[in-house]
C-alpha cells in the first residue's frame, strides 16, 4: 500500500476512535442536562466553534463562501445525518455498551455502504457489489450478535 493510504487508513481509524469515545462522553453530558437532543446540540456547537477555528485559520472561510451557491441541495444535509448519529449514541449507549453501540454503528455503515458504492450515489466511482464485500459486512453483522450474548 502507498503512503497516502496509509496515512488514510491511519486518519480514519482515529476517527473511528474519537467515535467511541464521543458516544459516552457525550451521553454523560446528556445526563447533566437532561436531554440527549440538548446535549447532541450542544456536542454539534462544540464541534462547530472548533472547526471553525481551524478554518478560520488556515484562510479557507473565502474561498468556501465563495463556492456555496454551487452546492447541489442535498449536500446540506450531511449535518442533519451526523445530528441523527449523535442523537442515537447518545440515546442508546448506556443501553447497548460501546461495543455493541459501535458494532451497530459500523454494519449500518457498511449496509449502506454497498448500496451507495453500487449506485454510484453522489458522484462516487461505481463499486460492484462482490461476495467478498457481502461476507465482510455479514461478519460484522455475526460480531453485532456476538457483542450482545
Amino acid at each position: 500500500m502507498t503512503p497516502a493510504i496509509w496515512l488514510a487508513l491511519i486518519a480514519v481509524a482515529i476517527g473511528g476512535a474519537a467515535i467511541a469515545v464521543q458516544a459516552p462522553i457525550n451521553s454523560r453530558l446528556a445526563t447533566h442536562v437532561a436531554d440527549p437532543v440538548v446535549a447532541a446540540a450542544i456536542s454539534f456547537g462544540v464541534g462547530f466553534v472548533a472547526l471553525s477555528i481551524v478554518a478560520v485559520m488556515r484562510g479557507a472561510v473565502p474561498n468556501a463562501v465563495a463556492g456555496m451557491g454551487d452546492v447541489p441541495w442535498w449536500a446540506w444535509t450531511g449535518g442533519a445525518l451526523g445530528a441523527i448519529y449523535v442523537w442515537a449514541s447518545i440515546w442508546s449507549v448506556s443501553t447497548l455498551g460501546v461495543v455493541t453501540l459501535v458494532a451497530a454503528l459500523i454494519f449500518g455503515q457498511l449496509t449502506a455502504a454497498l448500496a451507495l458504492d453500487a449506485l454510484g450515489a453522489f458522484g462516487m466511482t461505481v463499486r460492484e457489489i462482490s461476495w467478498t464485500r457481502i461476507a465482510a459486512v455479514g461478519f460484522v453483522g455475526v460480531g453485532l450478535v456476538l457483542s450482545r450474548l
